[in-house]
């Protein structure tokens, strides 16, 4: 097989400058279209639990609008089709002082877009999983609905959400491969270029894979952490070795007798 180890160590242990640029760039876009996600989806989820059907209506439809369409139509629609039917246009953005193009602009969106409707539904279903009676203590205290879910009933459903959260950044860092269609130099993209200028298309393609196993591996270890961090105070609390002697000792009298 013609596999050229020195291009392919090369490019693995000390990447060119437009390997670093599309790594940074893959970790930028897929963090701050998290946060956008998660973002609306709190909103969409406080919606989808309200009976005014001028509230949960809409966020049902932005759900099964999101989830039913392919997330790449959804990126080139936003980005394309918008511009071409004369609706919008991505223009560059100037912000703190950086040029912001229009197509990065766009990648954000439609993954933050995308990612918000599934997280909406994460996000109600660790909301459903709190127990109702921490609901009427709040309402006990004479809590409004905004302190009740930011002191009560949030912190609690954070711990059941904490896993599906980590596997959807998990998944949106891989599909951040798909803005490439649009321009946006991102991992795959700066791949391509490469590729096109040194023609070793197995070794490149190669080492783009393992970086991206490395990316989702090192998330994988700060999202067990954050599940250990989180989910300690579901586990159950051992007696303290007094009561487990007293428990002992009372055992013998009872069998004594």
């Amino acid at each position: 097989m013609n596999f050229n180890w020195d291009v392919f160590w090369q490019y693995l242990l000390q990447p060119s400058g437009v390997y670093l640029t599309g790594l940074w760039l893959t970790c930028l876009i897929s963090v701050l279209a998290m946060l956008m996600g998660c973002a609306l989806g709190l909103v969409a989820a406080l919606m989808r639990l309200s009976r005014n059907p001028l509230l949960h209506l809409p966020v049902r439809f932005y759900v099964w609008l999101m989830r039913g369409t392919p997330l790449l139509v959804q990126i080139v629609f936003l980005y394309t089709a918008l511009a071409a039917g004369g609706i919008f246009r991505f223009e560059d953005l100037e912000l703190f002082g950086l040029v912001v193009p229009g197509n990065i602009q766009a990648a954000i969106i439609a993954l933050g877009l995308n990612e918000g409707a599934y997280m909406s539904e994460i996000i109600r279903a660790g909301i459903g999983a709190v127990d109702k009676g921490q609901y009427e203590a709040g309402r006990s205290l004479g809590m409004t609905f905004g302190k009740l879910m930011r002191r009560i009933v949030l912190p609690q459903a954070f711990r059941v959400i904490v896993p599906p959260l980590g596997n959807e950044f998990n998944v949106m860092l891989k599909n951040t491969t798909l803005v490439s269609v649009i321009g946006v130099q991102e991992l795959l993209l700066s791949t391509q270029m490469v590729t096109s200028a040194t023609f070793r298309v197995f070794e490149l393609y190669l080492v783009v894979a393992i970086y991206f196993l490395m990316l989702t591996t090192l998330w994988g270890f700060f999202q067990r952490w954050l599940e250990q961090r989180f989910g300690q105070s579901d586990r159950p609390t051992p007696p303290p070795a007094s009561s487990r002697m007293f428990g002992r000792h009372t055992l013998k009298l009872l069998r004594g007798r």
